[in-house]
């Protein structure tokens, strides 16, 4: 991996973030072991803890601007200088090996195809496993995979596409739509992502908002209208 020709710009955003942040970096230090990742940016939407010091601990490239995560991601996205690009939630930590595989996709599958991680949760439950195991089947079917299960594009592909869209949600589902079923591929390394959101609201009733506003956004209604349903 040490020939690889396309340096990597990891792109997290942020918002009041600093303490969940440390699984996933931990996860990225093989990246920059090996010379895959080029710089980390973290996007910020406004936070009130102490996010500047962790991006000032690790060397990362901090860009703030209002808050909303479409937004943070192109803010993100505009500031990085890497061929390659992967957008990572901050509580999302890859798993071991994963700059191999990433390595690989690169130098045989080349620019015009994006890929995605496999799903898990930081919980081992059914309900967790259950919900994992449908995002996973829904993302392999369907070409449907959501923010957590993160995503690496090359900057060519990201441009073609227009990147993603400043809007206050459904910005994943919205560069996943634009990419198309044939420039998607799954790659074979976990995801791990918090499952706090799920503990907290119960597992079939995040998954049913979840569902609700995905059909919502498919039905034509704007993402400011169905971030008010979805609070």
């Amino acid at each position: 991996m040490a020939g690889l020709s396309a340096p990597i710009s990891i792109v997290i955003p942020t918002l009041n973030a600093a303490d969940r942040l440390g699984p996933t970096l931990a996860a990225l230090m093989p990246g920059v072991v090996e010379g895959v990742i080029q710089e980390l940016i973290l996007s910020d939407g406004g936070s009130e803890d102490e996010i500047v010091a962790v991006a000032e601990g690790v060397g990362a490239e901090f860009v703030l601007g209002p808050p909303g995560r479409g937004g943070q991601l192109r803010r993100g996205a505009a500031a990085a200088r890497g061929d390659w690009l992967i957008f990572l939630h901050a509580d999302t930590a890859l798993a071991p090996g994963w700059e191999a595989v990433v390595a690989r996709h690169i130098a045989e599958v080349g620019a015009e195809r994006a890929g995605f991680f496999h799903l898990a949760f930081h919980d081992n439950s059914f309900a967790a496993r259950w919900v994992a195991g449908w995002a996973n089947t829904r993302s392999g079917l369907l070409a449907m995979p959501y923010g957590d299960q993160g995503l690496l594009i090359s900057r060519r592909l990201y441009d073609a596409v227009g990147g993603y869209r400043d809007i206050p949600l459904m910005e994943d589902v919205a560069i996943i739509r634009a990419l198309g079923r044939k420039r998607l591929r799954r790659l074979p390394v976990m995801a791990v992502t918090s499952a706090e959101r799920y503990q907290r609201e119960g597992w079939l009733l995040r998954g049913l908002k979840n569902w609700r506003c995905l059909g919502l956004y498919f039905l034509g209604v704007a993402p400011e209208k169905i971030l008010e349903k979805y609070k």
